[in-house]
């Protein structure tokens, strides 16, 4: 498997990925259309490309997964906002591809990219019986906050 940088081109893909994110749940599998037309799901790809925007794809012979980061402003967070300053996380792997490893050689990617850009932190939001907790608490993402069932959990890439 290689990971390389997401380009604009990786659009369809990397919203294809934001709806696996979406509904990890297997008794909850609303069509795609539906999770892209929800403005708050939405917010986290519309005119990505642009200042502050970084991601990885997965791939072997094809994408298979893939994590990016957007800066988010007070007056239209993520739902893992913590500051403007600070990206927040989206991951999502193919459902054939889970389980060996793809999340965590992405994750670890895209954290390196976020150290070299210069951000001090990256925040995600995650359902506490969420599989993929684990993988971001072995990343060192610690709770910040509890809002409404999801966690927002932060990770520091520098001191304070």
């Amino acid at each position: 498997m290689i990971v390389r940088a997401a380009t604009a081109a990786d659009l369809p893909f990397l919203q294809a990925m934001l709806y696996e994110a979406a509904t990890w749940r297997p008794e909850s599998q609303p069509p795609m259309e539906a999770v892209l037309a929800d403005p708050l799901a939405t917010r986290y790809l519309n005119g990505w490309g642009r200042s502050g925007d970084a991601g990885v794809i997965g791939e072997e012979e094809r994408p298979i997964g893939a994590a990016w980061f957007r800066l988010f402003s007070a007056d239209q967070p993520g739902y893992g906002f913590a500051a403007e300053d600070v990206p927040e996380l989206s991951i999502g792997v193919a459902p054939a591809a889970r389980g060996r490893g793809l999340g965590t050689r992405i994750l670890e990617a895209l954290v390196e990219v976020a150290r070299a850009d210069g951000h001090r932190a990256i925040s995600l939001s995650v359902e506490p019986d969420n599989p993929a907790r684990r993988l971001y608490e072995r990343a060192g993402f610690v709770r910040v906050a509890d809002d409404g069932g999801a966690w927002t959990m932060l990770l520091k890439l520098r001191p304070s």
